[in-house]
Parts: C-alpha cells; sequence; structure tokens
C-alpha cells in the first residue's frame, strides 16, 4: 500500500514532469527577418520586369526565362542541400548561400546583355537554394513543438519581403534606373550579420549533435507516404502555378486590361503580397489547433471561386479579388510543409528542400509556359486558363490523417 502512495505521489510531483522545450521566439524572429530580406530582392527581380522588358527589348516568352533560370537553379539544388545538410549540419551555410544572392544583385545592376541577366538570376537562385532548407530547419529547432506556428512565423517574413519588392520597385529603381539594383546589396549584407549569428546558435543546439543518429519511423506504410507526398506535389504544382500568374504577370494584366501606369500596377501587385503575407500567418497556428488537412482544404479549394471570377472583373473588383485570393491561398504552404514532414519524420532538409525546390521549380517552369502562351494569345486567356488550376485542390480527399496514424501507432507499440 504504501508503494502504490509513493508512486501516486512521485507521479503527481511537478518537479518530475518532462520538460517542455520552449518556442525561441528570439530566433524565429531572426530566422523570418532574414527571410524578408532575402525573398525582397527576390521580388525586387520580378517587379523590375518592365523594366527589363524596355531596357532590353524582351519578348514575355524571354520574360519567362529569367524566372525559369532563377527558380530552376534553386529548385534543383534544394532537396540535394537539405538531404546532405540532414546528415552533416552546416550552421554557416547560410551567410555562405547569402552571399551568392548579394553576388547575383551586383552583376544585375551591371548586366549588358540577356544572357548576364541569366546568369546573375542563377546565382541568386543558387543563395535561395541554400537559404531555404537550411532556415526551415532552424524554424522547426525553435519551434518548441509548434510547428505549424514556427513555419507561419518564417514564411511571414518571406511574404511579407515579397510584398515589400514591387514598392520599392516602383518607388527606388524605376526611377532611377537598373544601376540603383546595387543599393540593395546593403539588404543582403544585413541578412548575412544575421544569419551569421543565427549560425552561432545553430551550431550550439543539441539537434546538430544527434544529427547522425537514425530517423524516425513514419507512422503511415510506404505506399500511403508516396501517394500523399505525390498528392501534396499536385497541390503545389496549383498553388504555385497560379501564383506565378501573378507574380510574373499581374502588372502587364493590369497595364493591358486597365491601361494603368506601371508604378500603380505595381502597388497593386504589392496589395495582392500584402495579402500573402497576412493570410501566411494564419495556416500554420490554426494547423496546430485543428489538422493540416483542413488547412489544405480550405486555402487550395476554397480559393477556386474567386480565382474563377478574377478574368470577368472590372478594375476595383480585380484589386479586391486579388487580395481575398493572396489570403485564402497563402495559408497552404505551411500547412503542406508541416504535413510532408510528419510523412516523413527525421527528414526536415530534404523535405523542405523537396518543396521548396518543387515550388520555386514550378513558379518558373509555370512563368515560361504563361509567357509563350500570353506571346501566343493574350494577357487575359493567360488569366482564364489559370482560373481553373485551384481545382486540383479536390485531390486532398486523398490524403490520409497523420494525427489518427500516429495515435494508433502509439497504441499498438503500448
Amino acid at each position: 500500500m504504501q508503494t502504490s502512495i509513493d508512486k501516486s505521489a512521485l507521479g503527481a510531483a511537478p518537479a518530475l514532469s518532462p520538460a517542455v522545450p520552449r518556442t525561441a521566439f528570439s530566433v524565429l524572429g531572426a530566422i523570418s527577418f532574414a527571410h524578408l530580406l532575402n525573398d525582397m530582392i527576390q521580388s525586387l527581380i520580378l517587379a523590375i520586369y518592365p523594366l527589363f522588358k524596355s531596357e532590353f527589348s524582351l519578348s514575355f516568352g524571354q520574360i519567362g526565362l529569367i524566372t525559369l533560370t532563377y527558380q530552376i537553379t534553386a529548385s534543383l539544388l534544394q532537396p540535394l542541400v537539405g538531404l546532405y545538410t540532414d546528415k552533416h549540419p552546416k550552421p554557416y551555410s547560410l551567410p555562405v548561400g547569402m552571399g551568392f544572392t548579394l553576388c547575383g544583385l551586383l552583376l544585375m545592376s551591371m548586366a549588358g546583355s540577356f544572357p548576364v541577366l541569366l546568369v546573375a538570376a542563377a546565382l541568386v537562385g543558387c543563395g535561395s537554394s541554400i537559404f531555404h532548407p537550411e532556415s526551415s530547419r532552424v524554424a522547426r529547432m525553435a519551434s518548441g513543438g509548434r510547428h505549424g506556428l514556427a513555419q507561419s512565423v518564417f514564411q511571414v517574413g518571406g511574404n511579407a519581403g515579397s510584398s515589400l519588392g514591387p514598392l520599392l520597385a516602383a518607388l527606388v529603381v524605376m526611377p532611377h534606373g537598373q544601376r540603383s539594383i546595387a543599393w540593395f546589396s546593403a539588404a543582403a549584407l544585413l541578412a548575412i550579420v544575421v544569419l551569421a549569428n543565427i549560425g552561432r546558435w545553430y551550431q550550439r543546439h543539441p539537434a546538430v549533435k544527434k544529427a547522425r543518429a537514425s530517423a524516425a519511423v513514419s507512422a503511415l506504410p510506404r505506399n500511403k507516404v508516396l501517394m500523399a507526398m505525390t498528392v501534396l506535389m499536385l497541390l503545389v504544382f496549383s498553388k504555385y502555378f497560379y501564383l506565378a500568374s501573378i507574380s510574373s504577370y499581374f502588372t502587364f494584366y493590369l497595364i493591358s486590361k486597365f491601361h494603368l501606369p506601371v508604378e500603380t500596377a505595381q502597388v497593386h501587385l504589392f496589395w495582392f503580397l500584402a495579402a500573402v503575407a497576412v493570410g501566411t500567418i494564419v495556416g500554420g497556428p490554426v494547423g496546430d489547433k485543428i489538422g493540416r488537412k483542413v488547412v489544405i482544404w480550405v486555402s487550395i479549394l476554397g480559393v477556386a471561386p474567386f480565382t474563377l471570377m478574377l478574368p470577368f472583373a472590372n478594375l476595383f473588383w480585380t484589386g479586391v479579388l486579388s487580395v481575398v485570393i493572396g489570403l485564402i491561398l497563402a495559408s497552404a504552404f505551411s500547412a503542406i510543409l508541416v504535413y510532408a514532414t510528419e510523412l516523413v519524420p527525421g527528414k526536415v532538409g530534404m523535405v523542405a528542400g523537396l518543396f521548396f525546390g518543387f515550388a520555386f521549380g514550378m513558379g518558373g517552369i509555370g512563368a515560361a509556359v504563361l509567357g509563350h502562351l500570353a506571346d501566343a494569345t493574350s494577357i487575359d486567356y493567360v488569366y482564364k486558363v489559370c482560373s481553373f488550376l485551384p481545382l486540383i485542390g479536390v485531390l486532398t480527399i486523398l490524403l490520409p490523417n497523420t494525427r489518427d496514424a500516429k495515435e494508433k501507432m502509439v497504441t499498438a507499440k503500448a
């Protein structure tokens, strides 16, 4: 009887409760700020396409090739970087990657021909290929178990940076010309300083020592994991192919259909990207509470009615619908990424690299394909075709419930 009482007392003693890891908000804030600077530079490049088009007499197809070069460089390298650093963590690879971005920026400001622009875009892509898988790992390490929240905080920095790019292009680059792109090297230098400090924290983290430990086992059979990953890839395809139509061609669409000046069209793009930044912060925390699958349902398939209306709207409703689309569509990626890491536990870098890389690849391919389609038909036609893409979200019904699978595995082990 005494033994029983002692066990109860010990079980109730708070001192023996397992320690709950705390969310390192200072690290999340720093990596999110670095993401802001990184993606601000990237979206700046997208926003100054009208300048390049007139300066180098480019076609829409060549505009798409610039995006394709950047996105493909990033997408091909990211899974490889993530796979390698899962086993061999490189805490200081983050500032090195930003160094590639810095070189790309400076080269782009001095480029005198289209091929040099492509080389500059490739350098920026190399920087991105290192930044995203490693910074996603840092966000998860700093999450304290709140993985959805951490991904959303990390992602919102990137989306906020993406929204600033067009605004800065309108205020700085368009009035002062190509050479003024070099001024933004200061942002890359600031990011290098921030990432070097994050690298020091990363190096001291216990996860670095455990990197060679055996990976966790998935709660689902291999065939179900492969099927779910395929569905997630298709959802990412629909999201980023559609986003390519906005990020690369929305300014041209507004100029062509509503005869807006370039600066005004870029402000509309800013509002869309700002809505994406706001919507991003919702997906992760909501997914932590109600499940990733629900968020994926709403963010992909739920945006379809609004994308279908967009090509037929007037200027006012085009602005409203673009903001609504940005808000809803934005929550998808954080939920998809965390869901994928639950499917393949212990491979954060590889999964992040795979999905960021695939997302960028789809964005690049989308920009190139849609550019050629616009040359062959019209920008208006491109938006009518793309409006059907979110209907692919119906495939979400095929995704298994990872929470139920985990509970069954724990019950079986018990």
